[in-house]
């Protein structure tokens, strides 16, 4: 007789989330205690020595709540009964830009990072469902965010992977509950002072209400279908980026980056953002708070060019257009003949 069918499908999901890695290798689990993670760490427990992989366990600690170091102690502990070693907990000091929610999130890779690296991981799982991939989804298209926003999280970014995306919540808790597992439910997830928290519990249910089951798995469809367009497009953008970039020495060395007009004028509107957004991004733009509606101001430097001034967008990088050539830099450029 096999497992329940909940302990199943989140074993299969990561054991194809780990098929190409080597014998020996070290894979680590993000764990929060949640019933996402613990799931998920369950379920590495028992994949990783089956494939001839090693496997650990981090939790971080955010300091954001009374008790926080003693609940990560707890999840370290629950590492043994999985297999996982070695388990660590990664104390973080949160900061306050771009939002507690933004803030909590770099001060936890920052951390996540650096322990891989320190133990010489070749992975790390997070424990993102398909039901946060649709939250995501919606919390971008209400920015309106362009075609790679809405692609959501992908399933493997560098080091990182999230083999559970395919599955929803709800199978992640039938999982805990079939292993006699006890998730610790994090009180930040029902603060409505978050945004998240609002699309979970208020904005998706209504959706649901109103059109119908299934309305996360047809989002994370659309970030799936999104994501296929936008690595098609990033594809293209890259040649032309390759094209278009000019070489100057004297621009370089302020770290300064310069695009000729005639190469990204009568390529597709899509095509040329991206080669603007990863200009920008080069000349020191932060990508986090580099939004559509600064590339559309740039872009109007190539498509309705009337002499304007310097287009400024954030990290104190501005574009300005000079003789065909858009210069991006954080100060005002020299022409370039």
């Amino acid at each position: 007789m096999g497992p329940p069918p909940a302990v199943a499908d989140v074993r299969r999901a990561v054991r194809h989330a780990l098929d190409d890695l080597e014998p020996g290798d070290l894979v680590l689990v993000a764990c929060s205690g949640g019933a996402d993670s613990l799931a998920l760490a369950a379920g590495l427990g028992f994949v990783a020595p089956r494939a001839g992989l090693r496997a650990g366990l981090l939790t971080v600690d955010h300091g954001l709540q009374e008790g926080s170091p003693c609940r990560a102690a707890d999840v370290v502990r629950l590492a043994p009964a999985f297999g996982l070693e070695p388990a660590e907990a990664l104390s973080v000091s949160v900061g306050t830009s771009g939002g507690p929610e933004a803030a909590a999130r770099e001060a936890r890779y920052a951390a996540l990072s650096e322990a891989a690296g320190r133990l010489g991981a070749a992975a790390v799982l997070l424990g993102h469902t398909r039901d946060d991939q649709a939250e995501t989804v919606l919390l971008r298209l209400a920015r309106g965010s362009g075609t790679r926003s809405l692609a959501g999280m992908p399933a493997r970014a560098g080091l990182y992977r999230r083999p559970l995306l395919e599955l929803g919540r709800r199978t992640t808790v039938a999982a805990c509950s079939a292993l006699g597992l006890s998730p610790w439910d994090d009180p930040h997830n029902l603060d409505p002072r978050y945004t998240r928290v609002r699309v979970r519990e208020r904005l998706l249910p209504a959706f649901e209400d109103e059109l119908g089951p299934g309305v996360a798995e047809a989002l994370a469809r659309t970030a799936a279908l999104c994501r296929d367009d936008a690595d098609a497009l990033d594809g293209w953008a890259d040649a032309v980026y390759a094209r278009a970039v000019v070489s100057d020495s004297a621009l370089s060395d302020i770290g300064a980056v310069a695009v000729a007009v005639p190469e990204v004028e009568d390529v597709p509107a899509a095509v040329r953002r991206r080669v603007l957004r990863r200009a920008a991004i080069e000349a020191g733009a932060p990508p986090g708070t580099l939004a559509a509606s600064h590339i559309l101001q740039v872009d109007r430097l190539v498509t309705d060019w009337r002499g304007q001034r310097r287009v400024e967008v954030p990290g104190g990088v501005g574009a300005v257009r000079r003789y065909g050539t858009l210069i991006f830099a954080r100060q005002p450029a020299s022409p370039v003949s």
